[in-house]
């Protein structure tokens, strides 16, 4: 019983983590990265698609990125949705047949930008931990079967579950920004 709360809960803290770090990644540094094309959705024959699905993206070049449609009937609307998209301020050019998106250079002032939301993110996969945590604990509490010694003993190792998880989104967080600041 109280093993699987606990495996349950950490299984669930792993997922947020990496979920933490996909987000991160979803960050615009200086350099042109495909996972931050990874959220975009294209409207594709009326439903919102992921741009991984739909094309191939390569960068060529440090801000540039080369994005080829497996249908060239969506090329129209994903240059569309990278136009739309929040945070990118990228220039966005058609020739038919691809699309090559150029990042602009990064100033120190969007730059700080970036290390905000990328705090704000930390800061809400933080607090998802927390809930984590707290569902645990009382699914912990509601089990009557069980010793309060037990139910102490597995409430430290819930907490420096909880603690080592968010360490490890700390960690994430000190090397985005680190690379954000780079110049």
């Amino acid at each position: 019983m109280i093993s699987d709360v606990l495996a349950e809960a950490k299984d669930k803290m792993n997922k947020a983590v990496e979920g933490a770090k996909d987000d991160f990644g979803t960050v615009r540094t200086g350099r042109a990265n495909p996972m931050l094309f990874q959220k975009i959705l294209v409207d594709y024959y009326g439903s919102p698609t992921p741009l991984a699905q739909l094309a191939s993206l390569n960068n060529p070049e440090a801000r540039t990125l080369i994005i080829t449609p497996f249908d060239k009937t969506a090329l129209k609307e994903i240059e569309k949705a990278i136009v739309a998209a929040p945070n990118l301020g990228a220039n966005v050019g058609n020739d038919g047949e691809i699309v090559r998106v150029t990042l602009p250079e990064m100033t120190e002032e969007r730059r700080k930008e970036f290390v905000k939301l990328v705090r704000e993110k930390g800061e809400q996969a933080k607090i998802n931990l927390r809930n984590l945590r707290r569902k645990a604990k009382d699914e912990l509490d509601a089990l009557k079967e069980v010793g309060k010694d037990e139910i102490e003993r597995a409430e430290k190792d819930l907490e420096a579950t909880t603690k080592a998880h968010v360490d490890a989104i700390d960690e994430a967080l000190r090397r985005k920004e680190a690379e954000l600041l780079e110049v």
